[in-house]
């Protein structure tokens, strides 16, 4: 029964939320179904904090290498948790701005966000670097297409493109947006999301029948 109640359960709520947005007079079943939704999602926040000072006030407490990154994880959590949850001016919720909650997300949270971004743009290259390399055509109009991309989000690159004899001609923002990324990178990503969309579809499918049943911790 272990089993057998969790995916029952699973059917049930998958096709209440899928005949209610076909039947209008069934709507309420969705929106009662979301509100649900909300406070299990809520409880998980709460796991997951409490396993977060699990896990690492264990590797605080035993020393372990990189302990000091733990303690500053808890710390932080701790700080934000008190100022979003009990400090706050009157009349005003934790989140409005001029409160310590948003003070903490405008000067220490956003900073590191911005900086760890520009981190990520030396990683992007070197990855570009070894992907990008013209072993094939398809690759060679990887290659281009992303030189050309590139070439026009920086100043320098549209005066360059401008001093081309022939190309010059041409408005380098126009040909990346109405060609490469409204026409070529669109049909790509559309071509991907109903590729996800019938993979999806086919995994809920799954779920619904008991199929898949790795949610339950194994396949039993």
């Amino acid at each position: 029964m272990k089993r057998e109640i969790p995916l029952v359960i699973t059917f049930i709520a998958g096709i209440v939320m899928i005949i209610q947005f076909y039947t209008y007079p069934l709507n309420w079943l969705g929106d009662l179904f979301n509100d649900f939704y909300n406070i299990i999602l809520t409880f998980s926040f709460v796991l997951g904090a409490l396993s977060l000072y699990a896990v690492n006030g264990k590797k605080i407490t035993s020393q372990a290498p990189g302990w000091g990154y733990n303690l500053v994880l808890l710390v932080s959590l701790t700080i934000t948790l008190v100022c979003g949850l009990f400090i706050a001016p009157p009349g005003k919720l934790p989140t409005d701005e001029g409160t310590a909650f948003s003070w903490i997300f405008a000067n220490i949270f956003n900073p590191l966000s911005s900086a760890t971004y520009s981190l990520l743009a030396f990683y992007v290259a070197s990855a570009s670097f070894r992907a990008f390399r013209a072993r094939s055509l398809e690759a060679s109009i990887l290659l281009v297409t992303a030189f050309i991309v590139m070439l026009s989000r920086v100043p320098l690159g549209e005066y360059i493109w401008q001093c081309l004899p022939v190309l010059g001609q041409y408005n380098i923002a126009e040909l990346i947006e109405d060609w490469i990324m409204g026409g070529f990178n669109a049909a790509g990503q559309r071509a991907v999301m109903l590729g996800a969309a019938v993979g999806l579809v086919s995994v809920s499918l799954k779920i619904l029948l008991g199929i898949e049943r790795s949610y339950l911790g194994g396949n039993d």
